[in-house]
């Protein structure tokens, strides 16, 4: 079995645990990817360094980073730099012999740079642009299979390598989420989001309305109609995941004992590719049931 892990950049969330039981896993022989986001390090540190950091609604009503140039530098600082080698030597201090890799390596991750991004400011549409972001559409699979033959365990981060439409690349940024979405639909792994919720609530606000799985278009409707704020893009990285191949996708506490295991058992939000069936063709199979 092969399991991509991704931990939350939030502050509230501690990877040690996750941590640990990436370290039992690997000895009882799983192969194990461990992504990672970074946000909060990202703005913290360009607040240090006297800069805001910059976010924008897109006329969808998503909130997001908008990445210049000033910011992409600090992301290449704070991700590849100081929070993958955190990570690593972390692991290896766990008996993980990780490996630390951006998507710029071997071309691990992949995609088209978007150089202007469309934003709703004051109620009116706008063009912004100058950004360095980018959406995933290739994963180099083979490095991540040989890395992982090698007895070795990945820790992944962005930047991606983004494509310029003149030819050439440029280091651009992708959301943490979908980068592990892209990644576990590649290797056809599940997939483990850890967060600082242990799941996602039909009502945001109270963890008792937890929502245990989605196996049924239906079902899966009802978790998009539940995601809200941040919840939303690890729903949608979720659905990118399933319909890339991903086994399945779990939603769950980074900060509960043995948060993968658990999640991989059970615990968190788990949801199922059935989930994604197209709805003609469920009703077809149930009428004929």
């Amino acid at each position: 079995m092969t399991v991509v892990v991704k931990i939350g950049g939030a502050r509230a969330v501690d990877p040690e645990g996750a941590l640990a039981d990436v370290a039992s896993l690997v000895d009882e022989g799983e192969e194990v990817v461990l992504t990672h986001g970074g946000s909060t390090a990202v703005d913290e540190t360009l607040e240090e360094l006297g800069e805001e950091p910059t976010y924008v609604e897109t006329p969808g009503g998503v909130v997001g980073r908008f990445t210049d140039e000033e910011t992409m530098d600090v992301f290449k600082m704070v991700m590849p730099g100081k929070l993958n080698t955190d990570l690593v030597e972390s692991l290896q201090n766990e008996g993980v012999n990780a490996v630390g890799l951006s998507g710029t390596d071997g071309k691990l991750l992949e995609g088209k740079r978007k150089s202007a991004v469309r934003v709703k400011e004051d109620g009116k549409k706008k063009i912004k642009r100058g950004d360095h972001s980018g959406t995933i559409d290739s994963v180099n699979a083979d490095l991540l299979e040989a890395v992982l033959a090698g007895g070795y365990t990945p820790v992944v981060s962005v930047p991606v390598l983004g494509r310029e439409k003149e030819g050439g690349y440029t280091a651009v940024n992708a959301d943490a989420d979908r980068a592990a979405a892209a990644i576990a639909g590649a290797l056809e792994a599940d997939l483990v989001v850890l967060t600082d919720v242990s799941g996602i609530y039909e009502d945001p606000d109270d963890e008792s309305t937890k929502i245990d799985s989605a196996a049924t278009p239906a079902e899966f409707s009802a978790v998009k109609d539940a995601a809200e704020g941040f919840m939303t893009k690890k729903v949608m990285a979720a659905e990118e995941a399933l319909e890339g191949g991903a086994a399945s996708v779990t939603v769950a506490s980074a900060n509960a004992d043995e948060p993968i295991t658990s999640a991989l058992a059970g615990a968190g939000t788990t949801l199922e590719p059935g989930a994604l069936a197209d709805a003609d063709e469920t009703a077809t199979t149930e009428a004929t049931q």
